[in-house]
């Protein structure tokens, strides 16, 4: 779905003197949202090997709270600003996700739905307090606060919903199928049959974190696990030179921006 369609929802109230800080809803959007959850995955499977999984985590939360801050610190959406901040919150849901069931031994058939009651509490207590759930409305503090919560709420679903998929059969390619088909659901819904385009976009959205996921998973286990085996280290940092470059054009061009679409 379109910026257009999901101005449809956004709310007429008046707002504080800060521009919107998410980006314009493009082809781009989702591209990079695939990409960054696939790497958020392997990165995180990659530091917690390397590092151990104690030190890692501590990092990761360290390097979420900065990205954060950062942008949370800005009045303005900011390519690298917020694309970094994705990223951290990928890394760090992964670990969360990773953390429960390896950690605390808690099966994903437990995970995925206590994650999913997480994600339907912020929505819940978003709309009571803001009657929107519009991305197109994120221009204060508070607003600003619950889409975070409800993004880090979608990678951490996302990716125990994944694991999920790839354990019970599926596999990871077959997992990557599967969420492929998925996410064309709520496209289609609301292209065809006329599902809210705000309701459209969170479901694509957190699809998106599997797919990703199970993608840069497939492409970087070992064959015994149904991999190409290309290895934890050379996907992160191959899809990480595509955020880059991707993110990069969008800082350049702006065509993320109100003013880059209408250029």
């Amino acid at each position: 779905m379109s910026t257009e369609q999901l101005l449809e929802d956004r709310p007429l109230v008046p707002l504080r003197a800060m521009a919107n800080k998410v980006p314009e809803v493009t082809v781009y959007f989702w591209i990079i949202k695939v990409l960054t959850t696939g790497m958020g995955e392997t990165a995180s499977d990659f530091l917690a090997r390397l590092l151990g999984p104690v030190p890692a985590v501590a990092l990761g939360g360290l390097a979420l709270v900065a990205s954060l801050a950062v942008q949370f610190a800005v009045r303005r959406y900011v390519a690298w600003v917020y694309w970094t901040a994705i990223v951290m919150v990928s890394v760090f849901g992964t670990m969360a996700a990773d953390v429960l069931h390896v950690g605390l031994g808690v099966a994903y058939t437990v995970s995925t739905p206590l994650f999913l009651t997480a994600l339907a509490a912020v929505f819940a207590l978003w709309y009571a307090v803001e009657r929107t759930l519009s991305i197109h409305g994120v221009r204060t503090r508070r607003r600003e606060s619950f889409y975070w919560a409800a993004v880090l709420a979608t990678f951490a679903l996302g990716t125990a919903a994944g694991d999920l998929t790839a354990t019970a059969g599926f596999g990871y390619l077959g997992s990557v199928v599967l969420f492929a088909a998925a996410i064309c659901v709520p496209a289609l819904w609301h292209r065809f049959a006329g599902l809210n385009a705000v309701t459209a976009f969170w479901a694509a959205y957190v699809i998106t974190r599997p797919l990703g996921a199970s993608l840069a998973d497939w492409m970087a286990l070992g064959r015994s696990r149904g991999g190409l085996a290309l290895g934890l280290g050379p996907v992160t940092l191959a899809w990480t030179a595509a955020i880059v470059g991707f993110v990069g054009y969008l800082a350049v061009s702006r065509r993320d921006t109100p003013d880059g679409r209408a250029a």
